[in-house]
């Protein structure tokens, strides 16, 4: 017999109860469930128990839910202070009644009241989350390389850009690592901040329990003035055909580039090695470079192409005003936002020097949910093909094309990193 939903309580976790939280985090995404000493104690290091939530039922912890602060960079580079949520699960006896929907709105309530601008998460399924606000707002795609086809004269120098490239240990990419991924990170909409403990996981300094660790190889892009502007983490596989002819793949597990001429001189690089035929590119961003940095675009087929990045906007004043726009323009939003966070009518006043946007009585150009102002805020996706499928209502004919030419980018937003 179910129990009732008031019987189960949803609050922030104790230090004591971070075993039991993590044991049913294991349980909903489908891993063995037990917990170690070590994995407890790893997780303390960087959970903030306030900030971490959890459903208990007779004591028992049968959902969890994570945020923490973050950095989210808007379009034009001004970061602003995001919520990001993580290790959301419901274990599978519990689902259905609510427990999710709670625990967000205790999050949500919270990072408003923080002065957080926007959420942000990665979705495990499309559906779960647009029911509280968020929308895809950055895509990613993988291209899988086939070497021979690719076109490229494997024997030339890489680079060719008067730079070079170099391998180094893990220790060596902790120092040169966070200084380039500030500085793309300031030029990439979408692109989050990057805390020590990722450069400590992501090169084996800290090896959280129960995490298989490979280390990878490191090639660093230095340009001609001996400036750090590339570095791709790879790691191969040992695979040969009957005929003792090399079949190994090489999988990019991050590239992070601040120039063009650095990003072709890695994928040119990593299309050089010796007995690699395969190059698996890992996640990029949906209009990456890739494919047309080789003679051969058709050599890098797309294996996948996905939502990313979701974001929830929390303050509609502050995140417009946070971005840039390319053309000048006004436009009057009609924002629906039925958790109450967000909803009203604002007016934006935009263009290259700056924008201004407040709430107005004026009338509507376009009516949206929160979840589509979402979608449009980072420039990936168009108020025109929004308006065709339904999604957001123009109250004044043209106002879709009037938020294309405001909102879209030349580039497309791109979150590298998993969170």
């Amino acid at each position: 017999m179910s129990r009732r939903l008031e019987n189960i309580d949803v609050r922030p976790v104790t230090e004591g109860e971070i075993s039991d939280w993590t044991r049913a985090l294991n349980t909903g995404f489908l891993r063995p469930p037990y917990v170690t000493e070590a994995e407890v104690a790893d997780r303390g290091t960087y959970i903030v128990p306030s900030r971490t939530l959890g459903a208990f039922d007779d004591g028992r912890c049968v959902a969890t839910f994570r945020s923490f602060a973050q950095e989210l960079t808007a379009v034009g580079g001004r970061p602003v202070p995001a919520d990001a949520i993580s290790n959301v699960t419901v274990t599978a006896t519990h689902r259905r009644r609510g427990l999710l929907t709670r625990m967000m709105a205790l999050d949500l309530a919270a990072a408003k009241e923080r002065g957080d601008v926007v959420a942000t998460l990665i979705a495990a399924e499309y559906p779960i989350y647009g029911r509280y606000g968020f929308g895809p707002a950055a895509h990613t795609a993988e291209w899988t390389i086939d070497v021979p086809r690719t076109g490229l004269d494997r024997h030339r120098p890489v680079p060719d850009d008067g730079g070079r490239i170099d391998l180094v240990d893990g220790a060596e990419v902790r120092k040169l690592g966070p200084e380039l991924h500030e500085r793309l990170r300031r030029a990439q909409p979408g692109a989050i901040d990057r805390d020590d403990r990722w450069w400590q996981v992501n090169t084996g300094e800290i090896r959280p329990a129960g995490v298989p660790w490979t280390e990878p190889f490191y090639a660093v892009h230095r340009s001609a003035s001996g400036r750090v502007e590339g570095l791709a983490a790879y790691v191969c596989d040992d695979h040969w055909g009957d005929d003792k002819r090399p079949l190994n793949t090489a999988t990019v597990k991050g590239l992070i580039t601040t120039s063009p001429a650095a990003e072709r001189a890695l994928w040119h690089y990593l299309c050089s090695i010796d007995w690699i035929t395969t190059v698996k590119s890992g996640r990029r961003a949906p209009d990456d470079l890739l494919p047309h940095l080789l003679p051969d675009p058709r050599a890098a087929r797309l294996t996948t192409y996905a939502d990313w990045l979701w974001v929830r906007i929390l303050d509609v004043v502050k995140a417009l005003e946070a971005r840039t726009y390319a053309a000048t323009g006004t436009l009057v939003l009609e924002v629906v936002d039925e958790s109450g966070l967000t909803g009203g009518r604002y007016l934006l006043e935009a263009g290259p020097d700056g924008a201004q946007c407040a709430p107005t009585d004026r009338d509507a150009q376009l009516a949206l949910s929160a979840a589509e102002l979402a979608t449009l805020w980072l420039g990936d996706e168009s108020a025109v093909r929004l308006a065709a499928l339904g999604r957001v209502r123009e109250q004044q004919e043209g106002a879709a094309s009037v938020a294309d030419a405001l909102l879209r980018t030349s580039r497309r937003p791109w979150c590298p990193d998993m969170f």
